[in-house]
């Protein structure tokens, strides 16, 4: 099993990292997808539908005999007890949506570290038996990421990316196409600009020497993002594959079925 410990280092020493993104509450599922090779499973829970409880289980299914990966947890906000409360629970990463500026970054990695360092409530209920417990060590294995998805956050990207203590970040590519004038979050008309928006966050990520991640919607795209130097990629996500998948069958019987 991947320790959060090997996972962090290897996160901040910019190695490449692959991810599955996840919106379904179904621990069953994350154990099985824990074994498939993923470096992580990011449990969404701005727009997933996970409950606490529900993120509590997939994270404890994701530690299953067999798994390559940690869990990650994109939270709800910018808050203490969001992020707290995903830490408390084992998340080895969490994912901060909406950093528009430094100053947001700063807060999100003070929810992250304990005292004097920042202003995490020590209580790691679960995460005590797995990271940690001691607040040194669960500094060197936690890890804080930083959205870039708003025009706010883009035009501020090398500010962000200088913040102390920040880990990475991650670009929302959907928020992001709409932030620079997409009429939708696939609108082709603004793929240049969009390009140019990902070169400069990678660059500030690069320069900055933390890491720089990118969500995708399969694994082709994903090692695209890779090749021009995005360091880790998560490919997305459990309820659009299976309805992907249940299709292609469906099709596939009909096609037989008509022969």
């Amino acid at each position: 099993m991947t320790t959060a410990a090997h996972f962090t280092a290897a996160l901040r020493d910019r190695q490449r990292l692959i991810g599955y993104w996840s919106l379904l509450d179904s621990p069953v599922a994350a154990e099985r997808l824990a074994r498939v090779g993923y470096d992580y499973l990011a449990f969404d829970a701005q727009h997933g539908l996970f409950g606490y409880q529900g993120l509590l289980n997939n994270l404890i299914a994701t530690d299953t005999r067999g798994s390559t990966a940690v869990g990650m947890v994109r939270v709800e906000a910018n808050d203490p007890t969001y992020i707290g409360r995903a830490l408390d629970a084992g998340a080895t990463a969490v994912i901060v949506p909406l950093v528009d500026t430094a100053r947001d970054a700063a807060d999100a990695v003070a929810a992250v570290r304990y005292p004097p360092h920042g202003r995490r409530s020590y209580g790691p209920m679960r995460a005590q038996l797995r990271i940690g417990p001691a607040p040194a060590d669960t500094h060197e294995q936690t890890a804080v990421l930083a959205m870039i998805e708003t025009a706010d956050g883009l035009a501020n990207v090398e500010e962000i990316c200088a913040t102390p203590g920040l880990d990475g970040i991650y670009v929302g590519p959907s928020d992001l196409r709409l932030a620079i004038g997409g009429k939708t979050s696939t609108d082709p008309d603004v793929a240049e600009e969009f390009e140019r928006a990902l070169t400069r966050i990678r660059k500030a990520a690069e320069a900055a020497g933390i890491a720089a991640g990118i969500h995708n919607g399969d694994g082709a795209s994903a090692a695209r993002r890779l090749s021009e130097g995005f360091t880790f990629a998560s490919v997305a996500a459990d309820v659009v594959h299976l309805q992907q998948a249940a299709a292609a069958h469906l099709d596939a019987a009909r096609e037989e079925d008509g022969k």
